[in-house]
């Protein structure tokens, strides 16, 4: 989340008078994350969370994250629910932006996260592939395998500004796991983005999931390989297995890997490193001018691709066959 556009009080009043959510008592930018304009708001109804989309969110893709959103609350997954208007629209326009209100979730996200709460994440996470088997609607991954190398284009001429070397590293890596990337892994609706910042927790309990706007039809594995990276390692970079064995255990619990996604997770922890890397990096180089938003280290997933390369197997994350 983040805080790109900025919306007067007389416009936010009219948006609002769209919904039955009373008048507005209060209103907060959120500075996290990096991709959309949040706030939070209060009415007489209660806290809600206001989203602007911005540029890099295609409009055409919003009914997609929105109906995700339905389908997973209606199915007991703990995540916002969109609001409609009182004409029914899930959608509609403020600051010249499409924006949606959804609904407020209590917690907390954790910073130093323990085991169990990765095991608390893994059996999240399965629970919502199988919770959004049904869901009905397609979205390609935009930032899948055949993104990564347009995307690594953009930057490429000033990756070294950033580190001497890092243009060829992320080349070279490219090239290999281009060539050994599977296609024949079970595939369903994944998250794409659940990072610490995206799960809350009330004390132990797992309270909800949010941000569901990089969500996609890919891989299911591969949706486990970016929360390896996300969640398993420490802030010195190094790779911690117990939380790893946690979340990999909490997963499989709730659905367990095939044989294939078990050969092939090192390689897709490879792929959501250099993502993360190159969407990271990206970024870095692009910080809009006034925007109340703090770009990520893309070294920090140079780090972990440098691991996960050296993994031979998924028992070395604390999987068992």
């Amino acid at each position: 989340m983040a805080v790109y556009t900025e919306v007067s009080d007389d416009e936010l009043s009219r948006f609002v008078a769209q919904f039955d959510l009373g008048n507005v008592l209060s209103s907060k930018g959120i500075a996290e994350g990096v991709e959309n304009t949040n706030y939070l708001i209060r009415t007489d109804r209660g806290p809600f969370i206001l989203t602007l989309y911005e540029k890099r969110v295609e409009r055409a893709d919003l009914p997609f994250f929105l109906g995700l959103m339905q389908h997973l609350s209606v199915r007991g997954v703990p995540c916002p629910t969109p609001v409609a208007t009182v004409d029914g629209s899930l959608l509609a326009e403020l600051a010249g932006r499409p924006a949606a209100i959804i609904t407020f979730l209590e917690g907390m996200w954790r910073r130093r996260p323990e085991a169990y709460h990765c095991a608390a994440v893994g059996r999240a996470l399965a629970g919502m592939h199988a919770a959004a088997a049904d869901f009905e609607m397609k979205r390609p991954n935009t930032l899948g395998v055949d993104a990564w190398r347009p995307l690594f284009a953009q930057s490429i001429d000033r990756a070294e500004d950033v580190l001497p070397g890092l243009a060829e590293e992320v080349a070279d890596a490219l090239d290999r796991i281009e060539a050994l990337w599977p296609s024949n892994l079970p595939t369903g609706t994944i998250h794409a983005d659940l990072f610490p910042d995206n799960v809350f927790f009330l004390g132990r309990e797992l309270s909800g999931l949010i941000d569901f706007y990089f969500a996609c039809t890919d891989a299911l594995a591969y949706d486990v390989a970016i929360c390896l990276n996300a969640w398993c390692f420490e802030p010195d970079l190094s790779f911690n297995v117990t939380k790893a064995r946690a979340l990999l255990s909490g997963y499989c619990e709730v659905r367990p890997f095939t044989p294939v996604e078990f050969e092939v997770l090192p390689l897709l922890a490879e792929g959501a490193a250099i993502r993360f890397l190159l969407t990271r990096l990206h970024d870095w180089l692009r910080v809009p001018p006034g925007a109340l938003v703090t770009p990520k280290d893309p070294v920090e997933y140079l780090r972990r691709l440098r691991f996960h390369r050296k993994v031979a197997s998924a028992s070395d994350y604390g999987l068992d066959r």
